[in-house]
């Protein structure tokens, strides 16, 4: 088995570019760091660094060994903090997944109001939308494919439906009205705010289909706050979630979109234990309170 600490000081090396850089930055003597990569090397059985001028270079076989490592050496962070919560004494440790537009518009308060109610719960918050698929987490706040299926060791809960709007420039004609058939902006330079292939980028493009064309998307932002800022800057307009537009700048405006309006389902998965996890289920009934009253999520109700 690989010594983690070894491990750490050889990806510390292969980032900073030498031996030195290492030490440095570990607090070490440039020796040990040496040591540490020798008894790697034993370990491994691979040739990790070559001579490279007066310095060393990793081989493509340290290149790929400090690349695959990540993960492990991610999950072996997340369980010196649980050692660290157990000496400590804090009782528990909530897992919590979410994509962007949910972290910025709900995370904040929720996670404030449950660590008040359980001061002794550390919260581990993760991106699902860069996540590995090794990760767990007690509760992940998702978008329901259109095709369905759920995740093996988890209870599926929806949340909310949240309808696509139109962002557009406020000095754009649109933005006089209230609501446009989706069909009304096919002539529209096209602002991407997700990735292609996406599920968001999928809901899209089907109720564009729906309405009887295909989206140009001139500009690849692939994400929603470069896009509201190509957007302000008159560049185009751009279609997305109305959870990701909540908060706009005043150069910008939203309107509402019909025939058909594109939706994503948002759901918590909830992993099933054997015990009860109280702060999962604490977090959930937050979830569902939040959804049950609209005026709670910083939406406005006319768009």
């Amino acid at each position: 088995m690989l010594d983690p600490h070894r491990l750490s000081v050889f990806r510390s090396v292969v980032a900073g570019g030498s031996v030195q850089a290492a030490a440095d930055n570990l607090g070490m003597t440039s020796s040990a760091v040496s040591q540490h990569l020798s008894a790697l090397a034993r370990e491994t059985g691979l040739t990790l660094f070559q001579r490279a001028g007066r310095g060393i270079a990793p081989t493509q076989a340290a290149l790929e060994l400090a690349a695959q490592s990540e993960e492990a050496m991610s999950q072996w962070g997340r369980l010196d903090s649980v050692v660290a919560d157990l000496r400590e004494g804090r009782s528990g440790r909530l897992s919590v997944g979410y994509f962007s537009s949910a972290g910025a518009a709900w995370m904040p308060a929720l996670i404030k109001r449950l660590t008040f109610e359980h001061p002794d719960l550390t919260v581990d918050l993760v991106l699902n939308e860069l996540a590995s698929r090794n990760i767990t987490p007690d509760i992940d706040v998702v978008i329901d494919p259109p095709e369905g299926g759920g995740r093996a060791g988890y209870r599926h809960v929806p949340l909310a439906s949240d309808p696509f709007v139109a962002v557009v420039p406020a000095e754009h004609e649109l933005a006089k009205v209230r609501s446009i058939p989706l069909a009304d902006v096919r002539g529209e330079t096209w602002v991407s705010n997700d990735l292609a292939g996406s599920l968001g980028h999928r809901i899209v493009v089907s109720a564009c289909a729906a309405a009887g064309f295909t989206p140009r998307f001139r500009v690849q932002a692939q994400e929603h706050f470069s896009a509201i800022a190509f957007v302000a800057a008159g560049v185009g307009i751009s279609i997305m979630p109305r959870l990701a537009a909540r908060l706009l700048p005043p150069e910008v405006t939203r309107i509402r979109v019909t025939d058909p309006t594109p939706v994503r389902e948002i759901s918590a998965l909830v992993r099933e234990t054997a015990r009860p996890n109280p702060s999962a289920q604490r977090l959930l009934e937050m979830l569902l309170e939040l959804n049950a009253h609209p005026t709670r999520r910083g939406r406005s109700a006319d768009a």
